[in-house]
């Protein structure tokens, strides 16, 4: 069934303000960790093998954990979930910073995965509650920049913390998690009311591949193996730049820091300031194609940087051209689903999933071989993906001026 919506007025817009501060906390504590990760792999005799391992199994629990978190939000709301989501992941990092061996830290990512990945679904699923068709974009735009902010702020106070020791940044991730969790309780009211509640019983044995399989089937098919594809390709990116800097030009954490705040600032303003515009303007399919085809030279620039300098440039340039594809194919989504908006998003979650564990176990792998092909690999996939949107992903204008219009509280 649809969920339905109701007008986006004052009240919404400062339950989203406030959503939006509690996944800026989130998402700093996991900036935190990624330039110390690698230092943390390499001291427990790891490579690129097992780097990509930490992420993949993160990535696995969500495919697993995801859709049963998605569709419980329909039936419980989303305010539990949520604080499910950011109190698993303060206890994973109190886990990941006394870990003793590799075992350790594998067993805490895998435990971030079952418990974390309850953020992801209710936390969208809020904002499809809170926002009509014209205004979703926007939405999942906000969702991407307070990523964004998050990672931008994150690496650099988790490079600083670094000098302290390499537990520091993951202790002060749990404590910003923790935060994020009294800040649910506290203050961000539930979005979705008791009367709109599913009573279906589906989703509760967490993924069901029979689901997924029927979904791509239906008119948001195409979509998840698009969230699928881009997901395989930013996961070599995003799982393995940390460990690619640090080999290719012998970056220490602070450097590696600023590096990915400089990703994250232009994620954070990219998604938080042109996506609601883009996509009310041109369409979620012309914004997502053009990000695609944007994102395959981004890799290929990467690729040739010689110092530090170009890093910060093509770096920059690389998340200018993805920032507005997550929130573009999620908000296409959600509009063109025939599901509950949750366990849409559990669906959805579930084929990102399945393309970051994937995508960090081939990064991984390719690393070892060479450096440079997990992002030659991706501008591949990037390369397929757009092809695929011109066949499968008609050609679509803007929404009408008064389509979904917001009627103010």
């Amino acid at each position: 069934m649809i969920a339905p919506q109701w007008p986006l007025g004052m009240t919404n817009r400062r339950n989203l303000a406030i959503l939006f501060l509690t996944l800026v906390v989130v998402m700093l504590g996991f900036g935190i960790i990624i330039p110390i990760l690698p230092f943390y792999v390499e001291a427990f005799g790891g490579g690129g093998f097992e780097m990509g391992m930490l992420m993949s199994i993160f990535s696995l629990m969500q495919l697993v954990f995801s859709p049963l978190w998605g569709a419980l939000s329909d039936r419980v709301g989303r305010k539990p979930l949520l604080m499910v989501g950011t109190m698993g992941t303060a206890i994973g990092m109190v886990a990941l910073a006394y870990a003793q061996a590799y075992a350790g830290l594998f067993a805490a990512r895998m435990f971030m995965g079952i418990v974390g990945s309850a953020t992801l679904p209710s936390g969208l699923a809020y904002i499809s509650d809170s926002t009509d068709e014209r205004d979703r974009g926007g939405g999942m735009g906000m969702w991407g920049a307070a990523f964004g902010l998050g990672m931008m702020l994150g690496p650099g106070i988790g490079g600083a913390l670094s000098a302290i020791s390499l537990q520091a940044p993951f202790l002060f991730a749990a404590g910003a998690a923790l935060l994020a969790t009294l800040l649910i309780w506290w203050i961000l009211p539930e979005s979705l009311p008791h009367e709109l509640r599913s009573t279906a019983t589906q989703g509760r044995a967490g993924f069901q591949p029979r689901q997924l399989a029927a979904a791509l089937s239906g008119p948001i098919g195409f979509l998840l193996v698009l969230a699928f594809l881009q997901n395989f390709a930013l996961a070599n990116f995003e799982g393995m730049y940390a460990f690619y800097a640090q080999r290719r030009y012998e970056f220490n954490p602070p450097t590696i820091g600023l590096i990915i705040a400089l990703v994250g600032g232009v994620g954070a303003a990219v998604q938080g300031v042109l996506t609601g515009p883009a996509t009310r303007s041109y369409g979620d399919g012309r914004v997502i194609k053009a990000s695609l085809a944007a994102s395959v030279f981004g890799f290929l620039a990467m690729v040739l940087a010689p110092n530090l300098a170009w890093v910060l440039v093509t770096t920059g340039f690389f998340v200018l051209s993805v920032s507005m594809l997550r929130p573009g194919v999620a908000s296409l989504t959600s509009k063109r689903t025939t599901l509950a908006q949750g366990a849409t998003m559990g669906l959805s979650n579930a084929a990102m999933s399945l393309g970051r564990i994937v995508g960090p176990l081939w990064a991984g792998v390719a690393m070892d071989l060479d450096i440079h092909l997990p992002f030659l690999g991706g501008a591949g996939v990037m390369l397929i993906a757009f092809v695929a949107t011109m066949h499968f992903l008609p050609q679509e204008g803007p929404l009408p001026h008064d389509a979904g219009k917001a009627v103010a509280d």
